[in-house]
């Protein structure tokens, strides 16, 4: 079981009263958690202290409860510097340049 618990991060996500946080739902927290899971397994950078046995979920998780991470329409994140929408436009850069490799091979 993930700590902290679901409701306490729901509270801990809506003290923020910006609008544009969507955050009534699992499932929104659900979808951001996943998306910057795999950033991290994408070799992005932490925003919070990892010890070796933190996993990628784990990880994502805490940088929401702690705040690092914002939750915005349609599940996107958005971290203070918006690193972390970068990160996902280079992440999808990379992948669209594999799938011209693997297209270009056929």
């Amino acid at each position: 079981m993930l700590r902290p618990s679901y409701t306490d991060l729901l509270e801990v996500i809506n003290k923020s009263n910006d609008d544009s946080a969507v955050t009534s739902s699992r499932y929104s927290i659900v979808i951001a958690a996943a998306k910057r899971a795999r950033q991290l397994i994408d070799n992005a950078e932490p925003l919070v202290e990892v010890t070796k046995d933190n996993k990628p979920v784990s990880i994502a998780v805490n940088e929401l409860y702690q705040g690092k991470l914002k939750i915005i329409e349609n599940g996107d994140i958005v971290c203070g510097d918006e690193l972390c929408q970068k990160q996902a436009e280079e992440a999808a850069a990379a992948e669209e340049d594999a799938e011209q490799d693997e297209n270009g091979d056929l």
